[in-house]
Formats: C-alpha cells, structure tokens, sequence
C-alpha cells in the first residue's frame, strides 16, 4: 500500500470517528446542587449506581441508603430523589440526603459548596431566628429573613420540625454555619405557581377561606392563592361594611374574577354566584308600577333609589321639583328617606330604571285630567252653540224674513 494510500485510509477512519461522536447524544452539563430522579441499576458493598439516561451513570456513597441498623432501606430498580455533588474523573458523584447518617458530616462542606439541600431539625427560636441542628448534632443559625415565612405564620410553628435547608455560610471548619430556606422555599413556590397557572381559570368556581377584612374588600385564600375580595363584588345590593357580610375564617365559595400571574394579584367576586336581580327587572318592577324605595346615593343629576334586591333606579333632577327648578335634589329629597316612585322606563341591558315621584307624578297626571277635561266640555260647548260663521247666518236669514 502507497503512502497516499494509507493516508487516505487514516482520513477516512478519523472523518468516521468525527461523525459517530456527532451521532452520540452529548451529555448535558449537570449544575452542582441539581435535583433529579434516578433510578437505582446496582448496589455494591460501597456505591449505588443510579441511571441518568443519556447522561451516564452516578454514583451514591450506600450509606445514605441504610437505616440505624445498617439495613439498606431501598433496593435494585427503586427511584430515588438525589442531589448532584461534584464530577471527578468523569464520576458523578450524587447524595440523597445531606446532613443527616454516617457520612452527613462530612458532606457539610461539600453541601455549601454545591448548593444542595441539607435536612435540619429547628430547635428553638433564638435572638434574630432560630437555632437548627443539621449532621445529627452540629448547631447552626437560621435568620428569621432566610427562613421564608408567611406573613400570617407565627416562628412558633416551626420549632421541632425537620426541613430542608442550604448552607449560606461555612466557615471555621463548621463551627459557623449559616443556613437559608428561601431558595427551597422560592422553587417550591415556583413548582406551585406553575402547576396553579395550568390548573386555574378565570370564571371557576373554589372554596375559600376569608384570611382579613379590610375597609375595601377582603382577602380570601383559595386553592393555593390569596386573592381579594373587593367591597363591590360582595353583593348586588349596596354593602356598607364588609363585616356586615363576611367574617374572619369564615369558609365561602367565590368566584376567581381575575388572575395576574405577573405581577401576582388576583380577585374574586361573590356577587357572580348570586342569581343576578337584572335578569328578572322588567317582570318584578313593570312600567307604570308605583313602588316604594329608599333614597340611598344624592348626585347633582338626580337622587337613587333604592328598590330592593340589589336593585337602583334613578329620580332625575327634573322629575323632583313637581315644576319648580330645583339646583340640587337635597332639595326635594335626603339620603335614607322612604319615598314612593312610578316606575317610568326600564332598560334591563343597561341596568337602568327612570323613575319620577309618586307624589309628583298623581299631581301631574290629575292636572293633564284636569285640562284634559275642560278642554272636551269647552270643545263640547262650542259644538252646541256652532261655530261663529254659522251664528252669523242665522242672523242674516232672520233679517231677510
């Protein structure tokens, strides 16, 4: 074989490696503290091997793996959730549980510097936060700022509980150690705002809690969100206070009105499961119909009425005066007076009732029947008596006899 034979082969083998290492799926870079799920392929005297698909194989130190007794608690072709560590010559190395059994110690350090979880038992409420203990026995500061609390929850609820932390701060070979929640707490909220998003639609129907009342409205926590619940969507009624309507910790079923995933604002409304009043207006209040109401808003137009059943109609400024020109409708009438209206016109698709006084209304119309009624005896007194032509005629005709 000539040398520009071999060369050609040696090209051809190497262009052919290049093109099976492109063929092969590359291993996607894995970031220190990524959580994932694995499943166990093999357990030996020293290491669980874990399968990450495309991205090889990781190893688990057994120890994590067994209870008090050194009996493993998990066996082939169990998944399990493991936290990634570090990678030395292409070995990745994973934990399953940080801070906790034979080699939590020693993995403290490598924690921080990977930023996996650790699991700490809270204490006791101490100056500033809260004392946790992480690695069976070593003493470590939670500040109260880190530790991601609602503002509805007290510290008190927290001691004795086991919870996963990340080591913000290691220094003097463990002897200072600070730790954090609110990166768990942040991804927890996350997951949670994600799933919600998919789940949650404007116009359904949940089950809530009222957690506070306000002077405008109150906020109501339902199916993972707190929301408000304004003053306005209370009822359809006119609503003074809204403890009137509703108390604290009282369960109710609302509507969600709106959500704003950006900015994290959502509504819901009370008065959208009530049958709504309009729907029956033109049956219930008829043109012509005299009802009695209470005036319950003044405005320089007009006075509003209130008709019952969440139902306004408007005086006009015009129908108050009985003829007299009136600057403002206190004039006639004052906010919380009884007052009996004639139902004039009613607009069901515009929410709107136009009313006029009762007492206003009869004295008009008894004045139009007044005039009404001498206009037809002068039309008929002058029917008799002819017109003046005719009067006329008759004159001339006696004459001419």
């Amino acid at each position: 074989m000539s040398e520009e034979q071999k060369a050609a082969e040696a090209a051809g083998e190497e262009n052919f490696a290049e093109m099976l290492e492109k063929s092969l799926p590359k291993r996607a870079r894995m970031e220190s503290g990524q959580k994932i799920e694995a499943r166990i392929v093999k357990i030996s005297n020293e290491w669980a091997f874990i399968d990450l698909g495309g991205k090889g194989e990781g190893y688990v130190d057994r120890k994590e793996l067994t209870d008090a007794d050194g009996n493993l608690k998990v066996k082939e072709g169990d998944v399990v959730t493991a936290y990634f560590l570090s990678s030395k010559n292409n070995e990745m190395m994973f934990t399953v549980k940080v801070g906790t059994g034979p080699a939590g110690h020693a993995q403290l350090e490598d924690a921080w510097r990977s930023g996996a979880p650790v699991e700490g038992s809270v204490v006791k409420e101490i100056k500033g936060g809260f004392e946790v203990k992480i690695a069976g026995a070593l003493r470590a500061f939670c500040p109260f700022s880190q530790m991601g609390m609602r503002r509805d929850e007290q510290a008190a609820h927290y001691v004795g509980k086991m919870l996963p932390f990340k080591i913000a701060e290691y220094a003097e070979s463990g002897r200072n150690i600070v730790l954090t929640r609110r990166p768990i707490v942040e991804e927890e909220q996350r997951v949670k705002k994600a799933e919600l998003k998919a789940s949650l639609k404007e116009g359904m129907r949940l089950k809530g809690k009222v957690m506070s009342i306000q002077s405008f409205g109150a906020f109501v926590a339902a199916n993972g969100i707190e929301g408000l619940l304004p003053i306005s969507e209370l009822s359809y009624s006119r609503v003074g206070k809204v403890s009137d309507v509703l108390s604290q910790g009282q369960e109710i079923e609302v509507v969600v009105k709106k959500l704003d995933w950006e900015n994290e604002k959502f509504s819901f409304s009370l008065k959208d499961i009530l049958t709504d009043p309009w729907d029956a207006v033109e049956r219930k209040f008829p043109v012509g119909t005299f009802l009695t109401g209470t005036v319950n808003r003044l405005a320089p137009f007009g006075a509003f009425v209130n008709l019952g059943e969440g139902i306004d109609g408007l005086i006009h400024i015009s129908k108050l005066g009985g003829g007299k020109r009136l600057s403002h409708p206190k004039e006639a009438v004052k906010e919380g007076q009884t007052v009996e209206v004639l139902v004039e016109a009613v607009d069901r698709q515009n929410r709107r009732i136009s009313l006029a006084l009762a007492e206003v209304s009869r004295a008009e119309a008894e004045a139009a029947a007044t005039m009404k009624e001498f206009q037809q005896k002068q039309a008929a007194s002058e029917s008799s008596m002819g017109t003046l032509g005719d009067l006329l005629k008759k004159q001339m005709e006696k004459k001419r006899s």
